[in-house]
């Protein structure tokens, strides 16, 4: 029983060409089995029929010669069926003997060893069995078989309608029958060969077809608990089955939980920063009336207040120092619902005018694709905001001598814009929090630019993506934003 569990243990790799191998060994031994007994009774049979034939042609023969007691005559009628014969003869007839009615031998083809008048039942055991077996009543012709004898004995009733005047015995040797089985089982064994040859590499290769990948699925499913394993090639099995339904239905199935996946990381990432964002502007309402109150206080101090030179230079560090502050909160008070004028060319070419002298001072070029044609309903505030942001950030981005290309399109009820740079590339770590408040991508700034031009987007009801990458040996990044036009966007501000 162990072993048996041992098999059905083994894997699909092995277990499934191991018994589609055995079942075709075992289908053709069975076969060949059954198909070599049958020959071998096919030419026990032959020989038979041959030896009855031949056994009522010498009787009828033998009887007048007998009859007129003519024993020469007899023997040469005894002699001429072995006249032709060969020692290769695979049905040869061994010896032929005639008994008289008192089964003495009356004449026979090896007088040497079945010598005239001899009691024939006398001469070995086995003849003693044959003996007993033409003494029982009968006339039909009769085969006997000694248990243990090599020989087969065929006897043939010598008669004339009830005149029986003697019995034809016929003595053939069982290794002319064994020879031709042999030969026959040799032929059978090479076509069995032939047919192994040919059916069990097929077998091997269809199992191990099915089996990898049934092995590459298993595989798969046990990762799902860890993580979201890779999707099975088409290639692997391709095939309408059972087994190419169930490979097409576990990619389906993965591809529904990676887009569940990105959409909970979404969920997630964009709670997140609504959270961040509450809390962000809540603490800049909290900050920003002290702030006014403070750099209204220093402004008030110096136009009132007679200050020496070195509380001068304190109250300008104070008030450079609050005026960041100031800035800094104003980055984190995004508000979408402000009142604005739609965006126009007019806006795209101010922004290229107040982007220059940056640009200019790194050695960057900026390649401008703008195809408005009028006025899209969309905040020109907000854009403007948002693609001074981008366009800075790409700029600081990029090498001296670099480029970064601008494309600002309208099509189909929405606002297409894309920022493009050189220079290094973003890691999968800057990338995932890439839009939150305080993460800088650089060595400067304050980290809010992203953050803010992903709270105009997402209140804009648009979309930003990021793609960071290294094409033909460069580094590229690109920005691309998507904003709705039209009453859904006018209806926002």
């Amino acid at each position: 029983m162990r072993p048996m569990r041992f098999l059905f243990n083994l894997s699909f790799r092995y277990k499934a060409p191991l018994w589609g191998s055995l079942l075709i060994v075992s289908t053709a031994a069975i076969m060949s089995g059954t198909l070599l007994f049958r020959a071998y009774d096919d030419l026990k049979s032959g020989l038979l029929r041959n030896a009855e034939s031949q056994g009522r042609t010498l009787a009828t023969s033998l009887f007048p010669a007998i009859l007129h007691d003519q024993v020469w005559r007899a023997y040469e009628i005894l002699k001429s069926p072995l006249s032709g014969s060969s020692a290769a003869a695979p049905r040869q007839l061994e010896v032929l003997v005639i008994l008289d009615r008192e089964q003495k031998v009356y004449a026979a083809t090896t007088p040497g060893t079945l010598p005239m008048l001899a009691d024939f039942g006398r001469l070995s055991p086995e003849y003693a069995s044959v003996a007993e077996g033409i003494a029982r009543p009968g006339s039909e012709i009769r085969v006997f078989e000694p248990s243990g004898s090599t020989r087969l004995f065929v006897v043939t009733p010598i008669a004339d309608e009830d005149a029986r005047v003697g019995t034809l015995v016929q003595i053939y040797s069982k290794s002319g029958l064994r020879s031709r089985f042999l030969e026959s089982t040799l032929h059978a064994a090479l076509a069995t060969g032939l047919v192994l040859a040919v059916l069990l590499p097929i077998g091997w290769y269809w199992g191990q077809r099915t089996a990898v990948p049934l092995m590459r699925l298993t595989e798969r499913m046990e990762e799902l608990g860890r993580n979201l394993p890779d999707s099975i090639s088409p290639e692997l099995y391709d095939y309408e089955d059972e087994l190419g339904r169930l490979f097409r239905a576990y990619n389906r199935t993965l591809q529904q939980l990676r887009e569940k996946a990105a959409i909970e990381r979404e969920m997630v990432h964009s709670e997140r920063l609504a959270a961040i964002g509450r809390l962000a502007a809540g603490i800049a309402h909290e900050i920003n009336n002290p702030l006014l109150g403070m750099l209204t206080a220093l402004n008030t101090l110096r136009r009132h207040g007679e200050p020496d030179a070195r509380t001068a230079k304190t109250l300008s560090l104070l008030e450079r120092g609050l005026t960041q502050i100031k800035h800094t909160v104003a980055a984190l008070l995004v508000e979408a619902r402000a009142k604005s004028w739609d965006v126009s060319p007019g806006d795209i070419e101010d922004l290229r005018t107040l982007i220059s002298p940056k640009a200019h001072d790194k050695g960057v070029s900026v390649l401008w694709s703008v195809d408005l044609s009028g006025p899209v309903a969309v905040p020109a505030t907000h854009v403007r905001q948002l693609l001074i942001n981008l366009l800075l950030n790409a700029v600081h981005a990029s090498d001296a001598g670099g480029e970064v290309a601008v494309a600002v399109t309208e099509s189909g009820g929405v606002l297409s814009i894309e920022v493009i740079n050189g220079g290094q590339t973003l890691t999968e770590a800057q990338k995932k929090c890439l839009f939150e408040p305080f993460v800088n991508a650089g060595d400067t700034g304050h980290g809010l630019g992203l953050w803010v031009c992903y709270q105009i987007v997402n209140q804009l009801g648009g979309s930003i993506a990021v793609d960071s990458g290294t094409y033909d040996g460069h580094g590229l990044t690109k920005f691309n934003v998507r904003l709705p036009t039209g009453e859904a966007s006018a209806n926002d501000r």
